[in-house]
């Protein structure tokens, strides 16, 4: 069985959208692209170490709209993320059946899903793909979040917790509070919620 992992920046308000850059994705009239790149510039060696961890590679799992995305960039920029070529790039989309990107493979719906994740092998990690994290969430395939939280609201765009987000208890297992207000925390699902009196 392999681990499903949903690896996120966003705002304190739940916004995901168009963290890396102001062109990475203006849907809706979104204008605020790029919002992580000060604190990025401020981060601390803690921060920078934190990071380095979550870029090692590993098999991706993708939306269309960020598989495109990455397939653009990132083979251009192996310096920046290295063995991004080796690894397994799984593409989940209707529409998309084939790439140039090395080591890429299509599927088409939930139930692929279901079956890659039945499958052996390593981690598989999901970043960006706001559409396909909902499919995960509603499937209860997600078995592991990283959030890095950013101390800023932005009150539009694209949210993580939307549509399909079903209730699940999770754990939290790793976390580090960077100097600029930065929050990376792991979750490790943990069945279900459990509710009670406070103080009973």
């Amino acid at each position: 069985m392999r681990k499903i992992i949903v690896q996120e920046f966003i705002t304190l308000d739940g916004v995901m959208q168009a963290p890396g850059g102001p062109d990475e994705d203006k849907e809706s009239g979104f204008k605020y692209g790029g919002w992580t790149a000060p604190y990025f510039r401020e981060a601390d060696d803690e921060a920078s170490d934190f990071m380095t961890e979550v870029m090692k590679s590993c098999d991706l799992l993708l939306g269309r709209k960020t598989f495109t995305m990455f397939a653009e960039y990132w083979p251009k920029h192996t310096d920046m993320w290295p063995g991004i070529m080796e690894v397994t790039k799984y593409c989940v989309s209707s529409q998309l059946d084939k790439s140039d990107w090395s080591n890429s493979k299509f599927l088409k719906d939930a139930e692929d899903i279901k079956k890659i994740k039945a499958g052996e092998g390593g981690e598989l990690k999901v970043i960006g793909s706001g559409n396909l994290a909902q499919t995960l969430f509603k499937n209860d395939l997600v078995d592991e979040m990283l959030l890095m939280t950013f101390p800023i609201t932005l009150g539009t765009g694209k949210h993580l917790f939307a549509e399909g987000t079903i209730p699940a208890a999770f754990t939290m297992t790793k976390s580090l509070v960077t100097k600029n207000g930065v929050i990376f925390a792991n979750y490790k699902r943990a069945g279900e919620v459990k509710t009670g009196t406070v103080g009973a």
